[in-house]
């Protein structure tokens, strides 16, 4: 299946949860991915702030900053279709932006050297076992990921349904280490071939 057909199929299939199906799966999640050494250890995560029936990540957000965690928020350059990122101090900081996801006002965007990132949580709409992905199409993502050192680790936030054993890649996709659903947690590097 292409990659446009796969991202429509599981769509349709997200969205068929219903609220407390996606409230009760993302704590699951959530709790899973704060049990992990990765995240014990990570001074500063950036986490994507969820909309519509994706994994909810807005508690992670707020209890990592409660936990001291310094946390980063992907910022959408339409222009130039690149990702920054700003540190957010607090949740009531956020506000609509592009493509109706929040996104920090104009005075809390406190830009910050990707670099100094230790752990990156990654939206998706389809991850394959091995830890490639589907996005929304944008290639925001994978973008952002290849000027990043290699050792940072990437988790992929996700429910079980969006899980498949192969998607279609391209030579610039940038897989995932590890993928946190609310029935397993996936070690990708078991699965990838390359």
């Amino acid at each position: 299946m292409d990659k446009k057909s796969l991202r429509k199929k599981v769509l349709e299939n997200r969205s068929k949860l219903s609220k407390e199906n996606i409230l009760e799966y993302s704590e699951i999640i959530a709790n899973k991915l704060y049990e992990m050494d990765f995240y014990k250890n990570a001074k500063r995560i950036m986490a994507f702030i969820s909309f519509k029936d994706e994994i909810h990540t807005h508690d992670i957000i707020k209890t990592s900053i409660d936990k001291g965690k310094s946390i980063v928020v992907p910022i959408t350059v339409p222009e130039t279709r690149e990702l920054k990122v700003s540190e957010l101090r607090d949740f009531s900081e956020l506000e609509m932006g592009y493509y109706d996801i929040l996104t920090p006002k104009k005075e809390f965007i406190r830009l910050v050297d990707p670099n100094t990132i230790d752990l990156i949580l990654v939206p998706g709409v389809v991850f394959a076992k091995d830890g490639y992905r589907i996005g929304y199409g944008g290639g925001y993502y994978d973008r952002f990921l290849s000027k990043l050192d290699k050792r940072v680790m990437k988790i992929g936030l996700a429910f079980d349904l969006q899980i498949t054993d192969r998607v279609p890649t391209e030579s610039f996709d940038i897989p995932v280490d590890l993928i946190i659903t609310e029935k397993r947690i996936i070690d990708c590097s078991k699965n990838n071939k390359s």
